[in-house]
């Protein structure tokens, strides 16, 4: 069926694709924070394991908005582990680090998440998709303002 939403369907093509980098990368720092959250030790482990699971299930609420709106643009969402390999940017961690890599690792995630959604703007801005800019523009503070916090816990 036609799609006619004010976007031409290159640009929503293109747009998709961009939002698939990001819900790859949505999905690697998803599945990395849950890794943390199960394996965290050491003195800081309540604290540590109590904010990764309101990361976790923050970032689990964001996939879903990622993948509806790339839905909503006429694409298919990738969706297995294979796709989320190939398409992110944030490196899959095989180990287990000590707790303060783990935030160290959680900071350059939420970070790299944020440059890939930053990246989109252009695009968005072209073919006048406020729809996509202002879904990236609230999954950026939430990245920024997660990193900030997690930073905080390597001060001092």
């Amino acid at each position: 069926m036609q799609i006619d939403i004010g976007i031409n369907e290159t640009n929503r093509t293109e747009i998709a694709d961009g939002l698939g980098r990001v819900l790859a990368d949505s999905y690697a720092l998803y599945l990395k924070t849950h890794n943390f959250h199960w394996n965290v030790t050491g003195p800081m482990f309540q604290t540590l394991h109590t904010m990764f699971e309101g990361q976790y299930t923050e970032l689990a609420t964001a996939i879903d908005e990622v993948a509806e709106r790339i839905r909503s643009l006429g694409a298919f969402a990738p969706a297995s582990f294979s796709a989320y390999a190939e398409l992110s940017s944030i490196e899959e961690e095989k180990g287990v680090p000590i707790a303060k890599d783990m935030i160290a690792q959680l900071i350059t995630g939420h970070e790299t998440l944020i440059k890939t959604a930053r990246s989109l703007y252009p695009i968005c801005d072209s073919a006048d998709d406020d729809a996509t800019a202002d879904l990236l523009t609230a999954r950026i503070q939430v990245h920024e303002k997660t990193a900030w916090m997690l930073r905080s816990l390597l001060e001092g």
